[in-house]
């Protein structure tokens, strides 16, 4: 056998090197106890909205909410599909228009859709100007349109923007001598499908159910209602004498629409051995259940956010959504958002989207002072929180929303649903079902959720949709 030179063959140890005069540290942890953590998980976050938002005890599994009658005004968004560069009108989607809610011949609809010709604007282009003949109803297919008016002063102002799925223009349906009462410009490459007056009149020419449609709905009385579409209340004020009171009621809506408790679910499965033997210094079934059950959580405040039936996001009003003035997310856009409810109690946004914020008030000069929530400081405008909230996505085009809520069953807010008292109760809401061992010694638990969300009036939830949380200006 050879030994390379310069080598210790007693010891293994080089010739300049010092012998061992103690037990190595390798060897001596064998006889040792480590001291372990709990296991951790990257996947938690601050879940704010479970935190703040006020739980409601729903019995039956279902909370309806009653309303005042409401009067439909017409302002759905229509939908369209796309063939390359081709742009077309889904025809049952122009029944988001009023004037076409209840109309349901489709041969006439698809007649009216065809009929809607592709325009092209570049930003700063006007589409419509004020005072001009109002004879096009208009479909923004994508793209961005601000409707400009004049002020008191004879100046500019700024009454809105439209975005994709609006239309505007309606009037042309019902008459031929309407003018526009603001002006409409492109604020970014637009795309709309525009319906001239002299198109819909050749169709009425041979569609006697849509041109007797349209008659009966101009001809139809107007019910009165209030600012919000509510059936009015009639009250007298301000009279003298013996003067006739109005006789009222308050009139419900008819079919209220109810919240069923939705449920996230999941299989914990423990192998018996391993609950057996292996469960010092920890108990091995509580670690996995404690793991299990953030999990859950996070998938709560995932649907709360995102589920197409009661999430918040897809559940806040067409007129409750704005689009921001220039794409980040600028301190008049968050004026604008707050300002379209009484009593906004908090806003929610993703960690990118309040990133950008931060930029724009810096830009600014603006440093606003943080407020405390359940004792940590966050940042806040004009008094209300800005809360993070991973779960509101974020687009490949770097855009996201900012949610406006004010809270509170009492306050006619948003409030979360759920069911407390449950058998096997874990915590309140969620409870873990021994469900037996199976052939493989494996010990089965079901762990289960339930929740919902509910908003109380439209104006409770507020979405400032299209945010650029990239723009470095």
């Amino acid at each position: 056998m050879s030994v390379d030179a310069g080598q210790d063959t007693a010891h293994g140890t080089p010739d300049n090197a010092q012998p061992r005069t103690s037990l190595d540290t390798a060897a001596a942890r064998n006889l040792a106890t480590t001291t372990k953590s709990a296991p951790q998980m990257a996947g938690i976050s601050s879940r704010w909205l479970l935190r703040v938002l006020p739980w409601v005890q729903v019995t039956a599994g279902t909370y309806r909410v009653n309303r005042r009658l409401s009067y439909a005004v017409g302002d759905g968004r229509v939908t369209f599909v796309k063939t390359g560069s081709e742009v077309r009108v889904i025809p049952q989607e122009l029944g988001e228009i009023a004037a076409l809610r209840t109309f349901g011949d489709e041969g006439a609809l698809t007649a009216l859709a065809d009929r809607f010709v592709q325009r092209e604007f570049e930003p700063g282009e006007v589409i419509a100007e004020a005072g001009r003949p109002a004879d096009t109803v208009y479909l923004v297919a994508h793209g961005k349109i601000e409707k400009l008016g004049e002020g008191s002063y004879g100046e500019q102002t700024r009454l809105g923007v439209l975005a994709d799925g609006d239309h505007f223009g309606e009037q042309a349906l019902l008459s031929d001598d309407g003018t526009w009462q603001f002006t409409a410009k492109a604020a970014t490459a637009t795309t709309v499908l525009a319906l001239p007056r002299s198109a819909l009149t050749s169709l009425l020419g041979v569609s006697d159910p849509l041109r007797e449609h349209l008659e009966a709905h101009r001809s139809l009385p107007r019910q009165r209602s209030n600012r919000k579409g509510e059936a009015d209340i009639e009250l007298a004020s301000g009279h003298k004498g013996e003067a006739a009171l109005p006789a009222t009621f308050v009139d419900y809506e008819v079919k209220p629409r109810e919240y069923e408790l939705s449920v996230a679910q999941t299989v914990l499965r423990v192998h018996s051995r391993v609950a057996d033997l292996y469960n010092e210094p920890m108990n091995q079934t509580e670690e996995q259940l404690k793991l299990t059950v953030e999990a859950l959580r996070e998938r709560q405040e995932h649907e709360l956010i995102n589920n197409p039936d009661f999430g918040l996001l897809n559940n806040a009003e067409y007129d409750q959504r704005i689009q921001p003035h220039a794409g980040p997310p600028l301190p008049d856009d968050l004026d604008e958002l707050i300002s379209r409810r009484r009593g906004t109690r908090f806003l929610f946004a993703h960690p990118k989207t309040i990133a950008a914020i931060g930029r724009e008030w810096s830009r600014a000069g603006i440093y606003p002072d943080p407020v405390e929530v359940m004792g940590s400081s966050v940042p806040a405008w004009r008094g209300v929180p800005i809360l993070s909230c991973n779960k509101i996505p974020v687009s490949p085009e770097r855009t996201s929303s900012i949610i406006a809520v004010r809270t509170g069953e009492d306050n006619q807010g948003v409030i979360g649903l759920n069911q407390t008292g449950l058998p096997d109760e874990y915590e309140p809401g969620l409870n873990v079902r021994f469900m037996g061992i199976d052939d493989k010694a494996v010990i089965n638990y079901l762990v289960s959720t339930y929740f919902s969300a509910a908003v109380l009036v439209p104006d409770a939830l507020g979405v400032l949709e299209n945010v650029n949380v990239s723009n470095w200006r």
